[in-house]
């Protein structure tokens, strides 16, 4: 004979209650797990048991995702439905939905900051592990970035500033290099020159021979000097014999 079938009614017997609600609850999460992965769908299921203990199961990684979801859903729904409501049950509904939401915020603060985690399962803390992990990755990068531009901008300068330093270098050689050429081209002139230079270096004094035969010292006017600057060469070592 077939199974017969099952009449819809409380279960008075309390060890045969909780056989079936062991039961059913495996079979019910093990549907929801089939429509989830069969159908591409995103399933949340949650069961408090007659003792208030609580099970759940959720497609995606988070169970607060798909109900903050549905309160999206629902929210507009109720919206459409009640447009001709009174503001202020508007503004209500506004405020609470918010509330609801701030508070999910705030306690996925917590947990991201490393507090209240009692409260989450095995696969919540996994789940929350890999979550802080992508983060300290993506920090990671972007701190790896900024380096590496700063870096190369240092390496920019630096080429700049080598680039300046080789270009002055060069200019000084070349002025080097023309005065050489200079030189070799009016030896008379590289002579007179250095004649001349020695000539307006300061002096004080310059010894006179006296008729005894010793020398006293006569001071130098500036004007001498000026005269000894615009004179050339050949005349100032006739005038000094």
């Amino acid at each position: 004979m077939g199974r017969g079938r099952v009449q819809l009614k409380r279960i008075e017997n309390k060890i045969n209650r909780q056989v079936t609600f062991s039961k059913r609850r495996t079979g019910l999460l093990k549907k929801a797990h089939e429509i989830s992965v069969l159908c591409d769908a995103e399933v949340g299921l949650i069961i408090f048991s007659a003792k208030g203990k609580l099970y759940e199961y959720s497609s995606d990684s988070c169970m607060e995702k798909i109900l903050e979801r549905y309160e999206r859903y629902s929210y507009a729904d109720r919206q459409m439905l009640t447009s001709d409501a009174d503001t202020n049950g508007s503004w209500s509904l506004e405020h609470a939905k918010l509330k609801a939401r701030m508070e999910i915020l705030q306690k996925n603060q917590r947990h991201f900051m490393g507090e209240d985690l009692e409260s989450l399962s095995l696969k919540e803390l996994q789940n929350l592990e890999q979550q802080l992990d992508s983060a300290i990755k993506h920090v990671r990068s972007r701190k790896n970035q900024l380096m590496f531009e700063s870096i190369s901008e240092l390496q920019k300068k630096d080429k700049s500033l080598q680039e300046q330093n080789n270009n002055l270098a060069k200019k000084i050689k070349e002025k080097e290099k023309e005065k050489a050429m200079a030189r070799q081209e009016n030896p008379a002139l590289d002579a007179s020159t250095l004649l001349l230079e020695q000539r307006l270096q300061p002096s004080n004094s310059i010894s006179i021979p006296d008729a005894r035969g010793g020398t006293c010292e006569d001071p130098v006017s500036p004007t001498h000097h000026r005269v000894n600057a615009l004179l050339p060469a050949w005349m100032v070592r006739h005038l000094n014999d």
